[in-house]
């Protein structure tokens, strides 16, 4: 079923919202990524995993937002890796092919 109304905005139309708080759910393999004006979205680790090239195998150890510009958050891995997700990734559809 579809939403009424559409959350996630066309790539380049969203509006700039700080990111208040982010969390790894490991029941879900997703992060809940919570905004300054109150939205919230799960995104799913896998998405991020494939756009940071992160091995399938990493396992998330510490999720931090930068508390500075509330810009983007940045998880590091088991493994050494690291993925920065910025507010745009999680807020905005990806542009069409």
């Amino acid at each position: 079923m579809k939403a009424a109304v559409q959350l996630k905005k066309p790539y380049g139309k969203g509006m700039f919202s700080r990111i208040e708080h982010v969390r790894y759910l490991g029941w879900e393999d997703a992060f809940d990524v919570e905004f300054e004006d109150g939205l919230c979205f799960l995104e799913p680790h896998a998405t991020i995993r494939k756009a940071n090239r992160i091995s399938a195998k990493a396992v998330p150890v510490k999720v931090e937002v930068d508390r500075e510009l509330g810009s983007h958050f940045k998880v590091t891995y088991d493994t050494g890796e690291a993925a920065e997700v910025s507010w745009s990734f999680i807020r905005e559809l990806p542009p069409a092919k």
